[in-house]
């Protein structure tokens, strides 16, 4: 591995793209250190360390876009506008006509798409960083005194376009970077920045992990002992073990190509594979999922707040609140439920069963045993829903192993992250990405790639 390490240094472009993309990624970590200007620190220190409440639905958003709202940087939004334009983009290119049409002109095609998707992006980040501003800043009190009209003691209407402003520029800044990466860097752009948002929390990780752990057996007093050490590391090799072989896993169609003579020559017949992945959807249907768990806790918040804290009503409603912020087993269950739909709806959205039952049929290939076109899409669309079914119980499974690890063994929530959920799929989906990417590199200089033997 150390000798494969020392060829990828070896080669000039490779290497001027590795420190292109890294030195960018700095730049976009050294972002997150810049606090908007009307922000008092120490407030935001204080809420940033909070446990609960609007602090943790913070945090778990910036574990997928690639931002950092409970520090209220330039960088707070992250590239989360870009990511929402993306899939409402990709959304509406599957039941809009003029769009669909776009997407099958190639690379004219997604090129006018993106600009719409970069004019999108500008229009939501202005629309989320108000909010944001107007409703988490100001209305945590986040705000120095400096900025605070004495009047009627709130955020002044000129700081607030200021803030909006700065935080939209931050995102398109972020959008640019990402784009540079993919056109003169390594790896996926926008992939790498959220990469690096996850793995940027490891550190603190490790050492709240370190702060709770004793060298005794059986450690009490809320510490973890040496037993409970090795069960994780334990777990978290399973983790990783299970999320590579599903992220990689393919159910292979046999098909067959038909014959053509040509003069005197036999052409085609031979015999392929049509690869379908058990994972089909990818993180997206966690991504949705986590999300759209986010409202009722912010919806029963706010009618709790609403009424009378003592209440019947305010206690009803503060109870249900917390059933959902604290990820108990009622949150689990939605939790699950929701990944199912979204697999399946998603699969539904990426793979049309039609459209490559037709293109096999152009291109003179056939399943064998069954005809081309109604019988292969129907075939098609029965494969495709028995390997996603085993996808989605296994999304499901990685999305709960944090709740059940932080539940059982009394681990902290931000440890507890990184044994599944969005976090680790996305590490690990961008990381073999990466390699991919870099072993196309060797292998067209006739070097071996990295996970070669």
């Amino acid at each position: 591995m150390w000798e494969k390490l020392r060829v990828v240094w070896q080669i000039p472009e490779l290497r001027k793209k590795i420190l292109f993309t890294l030195a960018l990624l700095a730049v976009y970590r050294l972002g997150f250190q810049i606090p908007l200007p009307i922000v008092d620190p120490q407030k935001v220190e204080a809420f940033a360390q909070g446990s609960g409440g609007v602090s943790a639905l913070l945090k778990q958003v910036a574990v997928f876009s690639a931002s950092q709202l409970d520090q209220v940087t330039i960088f707070g939004l992250g590239i989360m506008p870009y990511i929402s334009a993306s899939i409402i983009f990709q959304l509406l290119a599957s039941v809009y006509a003029p769009l669909e049409a776009l997407q099958k002109e190639g690379e004219a095609g997604r090129k006018k798409i993106n600009e719409y998707t970069r004019y999108a992006t500008v229009v939501i980040c202005i629309i989320q960083s108000w909010v944001y501003v107007r409703s988490v800043v100001a209305g945590m009190n986040l705000v120095d005194a400096a900025y605070v009209d004495p009047v009627t003691q709130k955020l002044t209407f000129g700081w607030t376009v200021m803030a909006v402003l700065t935080m939209t520029a931050g995102t398109v800044f972020l959008m640019w970077v990402g784009e540079q990466i993919d056109e003169f860097g390594i790896g996926n752009g926008i992939s790498l920045l959220i990469m690096a948002g996850i793995l940027s929390a490891m550190p603190g990780a490790g050492m709240t992990l370190l702060d709770q752990s004793s060298l005794e057996l059986t450690a009490g007093g809320g510490e973890l002992g040496i037993e409970q050490l090795l069960i994780l590391a334990l777990m978290f090799v399973a983790v990783i073990v299970g999320v590579v072989f599903i992220t990689l896993g393919q159910r292979q169609i046999p098909m067959q190509s038909a014959k053509h003579i040509r003069g005197r020559r036999v052409m085609g017949g031979t015999r392929q594979y049509l690869p379908l992945k058990v994972n089909q959807a990818g993180v997206m249907p966690i991504i949705f999922a986590s999300s759209l768990l986010m409202l009722p806790a912010m919806l029963f918040g706010g009618m709790a707040r609403a009424f009378d804290a003592n209440g019947f009503w305010g206690t009803t409603f503060s109870n249900l609140g917390m059933m959902f912020t604290n990820r108990g087993y009622v949150y689990d269950l939605f939790y699950v439920a929701l990944i199912y739909f979204f697999c399946f709806f998603w699969t539904a959205i990426t793979f049309n069963p039609k459209d490559v039952s037709d293109n096999l049929k152009n291109y003179g290939s056939f399943i064998p045993g069954y005809r081309p076109g109604k019988r292969t899409a129907d075939y098609l669309e029965k494969v495709m829903f028995r390997i996603t079914y085993v996808g989605a119980g296994f999304l499901a499974l990685v999305a709960i192993v944090p709740s059940m690890i932080s539940g059982f063994l009394n681990v902290p929530a931000l440890v507890a992250s990184f044994y599944g959920g969005t976090s680790l799929l996305i590490a690990v989906s961008v990381a073999f990405d990466l390699v991919q990417k870099i072993d196309s590199h060797l292998v067209m200089r006739n070097y071996k790639g990295l996970l070669e033997g």
